[in-house]
This record gives structure tokens, C-alpha cells and sequence, in this order.
């Protein structure tokens, strides 16, 4: 059975390259069309557009997470592969209306980073896949979740589409395609042995390394990352205000809301974490 690692850019799934060689990493990049959250190094901007064979604007994670990907290529020796799907603001609009994702239907992360990977896989490989996926020692709750939802086999189905029926409607159909495996529990790797391996190696990484603006993120974060990320964060609050029906990313608050809170304290770095992030979510 032959390997990937999925790769996120985060330190986590980082490690997992740098320690467990793979036959495959594959790197799932978000991408939007808002110009004014555009990607502002246009040479490195280029290499991507030629990596991933469709147009680059700007990505809803942070602006670092490009360079981690190069970077990591270069530090682990191994090409890694870069696959895109439609853009968030493809899969948010539909018949000229605008629908959000919500923590009840989070078709973001599937057709994001999970669908263009598995018709990439589809492509090039066809076959079951061992797949390295970083959680962590600590995070063997969410590991047993991901191996509960899949079949009798031990193996993580997608249901896709490659051909249509007679009548010209989808012929869809549940395939297998990965079986998931979590090294770092099995190796009883935990996050301060992770930080310290990347300490002092050059790689660069972002604070944080999904989506700026994710639903699943605590308020308080999403109004630290206004701050730091606001062109991004503008686009999430102009979706939402264009959406149809007045939905929101949340049932609690619109992101206009959280952008005027007027915060009591400054907030630090550190003051999160990955709970904070919306990692559980993942």
C-alpha cells in the first residue's frame, strides 16, 4: 500500500513529513478571488499558479502558509504535490446567491481540502492509500472518531462523481480510497516535542494555520485576527452580508459584531489555543 502524508502546513503535519517519508505529500491550498486580499509577492505568486494550474488571487489562511510549503520541500528533499478545488467563493455562491458553511454543514473542508485531494489521488494513484494524519498523542479521541467513520475494510470512503447516467445526471458512487493512520499517537509524539524540533530549522510557519477566518474559531480570536489579517477577514464579513436569508457563519454573532468589539485588553499570541483555533473542528 502506498503512502501520503496530508499535509496542512502546520508544525504538526510538517514533523510528520520530516520524520515519515512518504510516496506522496500532498498540500490542499484555499484559495479567493477578493483582490483586495490579494497575495502580494507576484513571483512567488506565480510559482504557485503554476504549481496548482489554475489562477491565485489570495488564500483565506495566512499569507505565511506559502512559504511554509516551499520551504518544507526544500528541508524534507521531496517534491510535494499542490492540488486546488473551486474557490470559497465558487463554493459559496450558487445561482448568483450566496450560502455559508456553518458547524452543522461544513462543506468548506470538504470540497476545499478533502475533495481536490481525492481526485488527485483518483488521477495519479486509484489504489487504497496508507495516510499519515497529524493529531497528536494527546488527541486520540479525535483519531478514534476519524476510524469510526470508516467501512468494514478499515478504509475512509468519498462519494464522487466520473461519469453521468443515460439521462445526463451524476452517476455517483462511494470509493474507497485511504486508510488513515496517526503516527505521532502511535509514537507518543506531543506538541512541545513538536515546537522544539522547529525551533531552530528554516521553515517558516504561520501563527496559525487554517483558515483566518473559520466559523469554528472562539469570537475573541476572530477579533485578534481582524487586526492581523482584516483585508482576509473583510471578505468573510462581506460573504456573510451577502448572503441569502441574512445567514451567518455563526448562530451566535455576525463578523461585523465581532469586528466593532471594542476589547477590554490587548490580546497576545498566546493568549490561544488550538482549541481556540477551531482545531478540534478539523
Amino acid at each position: 500500500m502506498k503512502t501520503v502524508n496530508s499535509l496542512s502546513g502546520g508544525k504538526t503535519s510538517s514533523y510528520i513529513a520530516a520524520h515519515y517519508p512518504a510516496d506522496y505529500d500532498i498540500f490542499s491550498l484555499v484559495r479567493i478571488e477578493d483582490k483586495n486580499a490579494k497575495f502580494k509577492d507576484e513571483k512567488i505568486r506565480k510559482q504557485v499558479e503554476d504549481r496548482i494550474q489554475a489562477p491565485f488571487i489570495g488564500t483565506a489562511e495566512d499569507d505565511i502558509i506559502i512559504y511554509t510549503m516551499l520551504d518544507l520541500e526544500q528541508y524534507i528533499g521531496r517534491k510535494i504535490t499542490w492540488v486546488t478545488g473551486k474557490t470559497f467563493d465558487e463554493i459559496t455562491t450558487r445561482k448568483d446567491k450566496v450560502y455559508l458553511p456553518n458547524k452543522v454543514q461544513r462543506f468548506c473542508t470538504v470540497q476545499m481540502k478533502i475533495e481536490p485531494m481525492f481526485y488527485w489521488w483518483a488521477e495519479h494513484i486509484g489504489e487504497p492509500v496508507l495516510t499519515r494524519i497529524g493529531f497528536r498523542a494527546n488527541e486520540t479521541r479525535r483519531a478514534k472518531n476519524m476510524l469510526n467513520r470508516c467501512n468494514e475494510n478499515g478504509l475512509t470512503e468519498f462519494k464522487a462523481t466520473f461519469e453521468k447516467h443515460k439521462d445526463g445526471r451524476n452517476k455517483w458512487e462511494l470509493i474507497e480510497y485511504q486508510k488513515p493512520h496517526f503516527p505521532l499517537i502511535d509514537d507518543n509524539i506531543y506538541k512541545d516535542k513538536i515546537e522544539k524540533y522547529w525551533k531552530d530549522k528554516s521553515v517558516r510557519f504561520a501563527w496559525m494555520n487554517n483558515c483566518v477566518g473559520c466559523f469554528h474559531k472562539n469570537p475573541v480570536l476572530l477579533r485578534k485576527m481582524f487586526e492581523k489579517h482584516p483585508s482576509k477577514l473583510e471578505w468573510f464579513a462581506k460573504r456573510e452580508r451577502e448572503s441569502i436569508n441574512k445567514a451567518h457563519w455563526r448562530s451566535d454573532m455576525t463578523y461585523d459584531e465581532i469586528k466593532n468589539w471594542n476589547l477590554q485588553r490587548e490580546l497576545f499570541d498566546d493568549d490561544f489555543t488550538d482549541c481556540d483555533s477551531g482545531y478540534c473542528g478539523l
